[in-house]
C-alpha cells in the first residue's frame, strides 16, 4: 500500500455491469465480467478513457438495490446505453484512499490497512454509500494495480 491520504473525488458518471452473485463467487465472477466489458467498449458512447476501469460497491448494503459489485467504465454523459448494461451516477465524495498493486487475494488486508490508517487519522467510514476501486491495470488478478478509496465523512 502507498499514499494513503484523504481525497474528495468529483461525481462519476459510470456504465458497466452488475454482478450478484454469492459472496464466495465474486472472486470469479468480477473477472468474468471485467472481460465482458473490456471486450464491449466500442458499444459504450461518450467513454473517457479505455485503459481505466471501476470498481463501485456498497460495504453494508440493506437494500437489493444496493447489493452485488459493478464494473464499468467512466463516461461524459449517458446515451444509448446497450442493454445488457447499467449506469450509475455517484456523487462526489470524500474518501480514504489508497494505491494496491498485488494479488485479488492480498486486497482485503490492504483494506484493512486503510481502514485502521483512517481510524487513526479521525475519520469515519460511511458503509451506506458507494465506494470506489479505479483499477490501471485488472487484465491479471495476481497483479492488480488500483485505488482503492474507501468514503468517509
Amino acid at each position: 500500500m502507498q499514499n494513503l491520504s484523504v481525497k474528495e473525488v468529483r461525481e462519476l458518471k459510470l456504465v458497466g455491469f452488475r454482478v450478484l452473485c454469492g459472496n464466495d463467487e465474486y472472486k470469479n465472477e468480477i473477472p468474468k465480467a471485467v472481460k465482458s466489458l473490456s471486450n464491449r467498449l466500442n458499444e459504450i458512447k461518450h467513454l473517457l478513457n479505455k485503459d481505466i476501469q471501476f470498481g463501485a460497491f456498497f460495504v453494508d448494503s440493506k437494500k437489493e438495490e444496493e447489493d452485488g459489485y459493478w464494473v464499468c467504465v467512466e463516461v461524459e454523459k449517458f446515451e444509448d446505453i446497450p442493454k445488457d448494461m447499467v449506469m450509475i451516477t455517484i456523487p462526489r465524495q470524500r474518501y480514504a484512499a489508497a494505491n494496491f498493486q498485488g494479488s485479488n487475494q492480498q486486497i482485503f488486508e490492504a483494506y484493512d490497512e486503510l481502514h485502521q490508517w483512517a481510524e487513526e487519522n479521525g475519520h469515519k467510514r460511511l458503509k451506506n454509500t458507494w465506494h470506489i476501486e479505479i483499477f490501471q491495470s485488472w487484465e491479471d488478478s495476481n497483479n492488480l494495480k488500483v485505488e482503492l478509496l474507501d468514503t468517509i465523512k
